[in-house]
């Protein structure tokens, strides 16, 4: 900060001091009966030139840098509380919830439920590692569409050149066979 701001800073806070003060002693402002206070000097210092005859500062960028990205005004804990409240923000109650017409379990509507899709979930991957054992290798992408054969199930024409993986158990009633 240059001198001269620093000198308006002390006149204005001296002159903030004797307004309080006086209204503190009873004195008003309204009746312009109040004792002054008066400083001697230039209003304006004249600017001493630095070495070599240049001016000594001349306005800079970063003058007014350091005050731009600074909060100013702190929120109160009530604005904070009413922000953070809001009923827009809070969780949503959900009213799309019904039970699950196979298992009977609790799931959200036009959604397959937890316990329906681990049940998929599980007899998928026995189905997977059924392939891998047959192929001896991980996943190995076949040129043939592959079947599902359960017990008490039999190969149709149509099966003949499709690679077949038969499983030792009844057929669920949610896997259907087409």
């Amino acid at each position: 900060m240059n001198l001269e701001r620093v000198f308006s800073l002390f006149r204005h806070s001296l002159l903030n001091m004797e307004v309080k003060i006086l209204d503190m002693m009873g004195f008003s402002r309204l009746t312009g009966l109040a004792p002054g206070l008066v400083i001697q000097g230039p209003t304006v210092l004249p600017k001493s030139n630095g070495p070599l005859g240049e001016n000594s500062e001349e306005p800079n960028f970063l003058d007014s840098i350091f005050w731009m990205a600074a909060p100013k005004k702190r929120r109160t804990i009530e604005i904070n509380r009413c922000r953070r409240r809001n009923p827009q923000k809070l969780i949503k109650v959900e009213t799309n919830i019904e039970l699950c017409p196979a298992c009977g379990n609790l799931k959200q509507k036009h959604v397959l439920c937890g316990y329906c899709y681990e049940k998929v979930k599980h007899e998928t991957a026995v189905i997977r590692r059924q392939i891998q054992a047959l192929e001896e290798k991980p996943l190995n992408s076949p040129s043939v569409e592959t079947v599902v054969l359960y017990e008490g199930e039999n190969p149709e024409e149509d099966d003949k050149n499709k690679r077949i993986v038969e499983r030792s158990r009844k057929r669920p009633n949610w896997f259907s066979r087409y």
